[in-house]
C-alpha cells in the first residue's frame, strides 16, 4: 500500500493510510492473525455478538414500535 505525501504534509497522508488500511480490512486480518483462537471461542464470540446485535434491535423496537425494518 503506498501513499504519497505531498508539499512535506506527513499528517493528509498519514490520514490518508490509515483510511486506506481501515478500508481494505488489512489491520482486522492481521490482529485476527497475531494469536491462535481456537474455534469454539470463535463460536462463542460470534454468538455473544450475535446475541448483542439483537438486544440492541429489541431496545429500539421497544423505544420506537412505530419504525419496524
Amino acid at each position: 500500500m503506498n501513499v504519497k505525501v505531498r508539499n512535506n504534509n506527513v499528517e493528509q497522508a498519514l490520514r490518508i493510510f490509515k483510511r486506506k488500511i481501515n478500508d481494505s480490512n488489512k489491520l482486522f486480518d492481521y490482529r485476527e492473525k497475531e494469536a491462535y483462537e481456537k474455534p469454539t471461542t470463535k463460536r462463542q464470540k460470534k454468538k455473544a455478538a450475535a446475541a448483542n446485535r439483537e438486544k440492541k434491535r429489541q431496545q429500539k423496537l421497544a423505544e420506537n414500535p412505530l419504525s419496524m425494518k
